[in-house]
């Protein structure tokens, strides 16, 4: 998602995303004055419906590009918030997590996700971790380890508690995930307008797309 907007605004690229990262960063929690649903390719979790699309609230003609860069990378941050939530109201406590990836790299984007989940965020000690799993796996498969814990243990490495969630952010975004929440919950389990626009836009386009 962050590239489909990159592109758009900049014909995208590694230094568009810097770019953009790096005027979002400058700006304090909320001052764009945006909250997206970044459901641009449906929703899988929580709401688990693919013809549901996008939706950003607050636009003005002072809006910037990196105001809705930054509110994206804030909806994907409060959509893991819902997943997290709807795990914790099963009974299953999440209390912190690992990240692995490309995206791993852009620590404005890994802050983000430590503020808004309020808590923290590790990071695996490589850049190439699903090779690193194919290898321990394929080493237990050898029989050089017992057992995945044994071999990750051994072959794998992380570093803990690489963000750690900061109070003042935090209660900036909890106040901005209420809002997150009520968008959530009225154009994906209540309104209906976004079903109607697609098939408004189907029948448009004689039922492809």
């Amino acid at each position: 998602i962050f590239a489909w907007w990159a592109e758009r605004i900049t014909g995208g690229g590694a230094d568009a995303h810097e770019r953009l990262t790096e005027l979002a960063a400058a700006q304090p929690v909320g001052a764009h004055g945006l909250v997206a649903l970044d459901w641009e390719n449906g929703n899988r979790s929580v709401l688990v419906d693919h013809e549901l699309s996008g939706v950003i609230v607050g636009l003005t003609l002072a809006t910037r590009p990196e105001d809705v860069y930054r509110a994206l990378i804030e909806a994907t941050a409060f959509g893991t918030r819902t997943i997290v939530e709807a795990f914790e109201s099963a009974g299953v406590t999440v209390r912190s997590f690992t990240a692995a990836g490309g995206l791993v790299k852009n620590r404005f984007l890994m802050q983000t996700y430590a503020d808004v989940l309020r808590r923290p965020i590790s990071l695996i000690g490589t850049e190439q971790g699903p090779a690193l799993g194919a290898a321990i796996h394929a080493a237990v498969a050898a029989g050089a380890h017992p057992d995945v814990p044994t071999a990750a243990e051994a072959m794998g490495r992380r570093i803990e508690r690489a963000f750690e969630p900061r109070p003042d952010a935090a209660s900036a975004y909890d106040a901005l995930y209420d809002e997150y929440r009520q968008l959530h919950d009225h154009f994906g389990r209540g309104d209906d307008v976004l079903h109607r626009l697609r098939r408004i836009r189907n029948a448009t386009l004689g039922g492809h797309g």
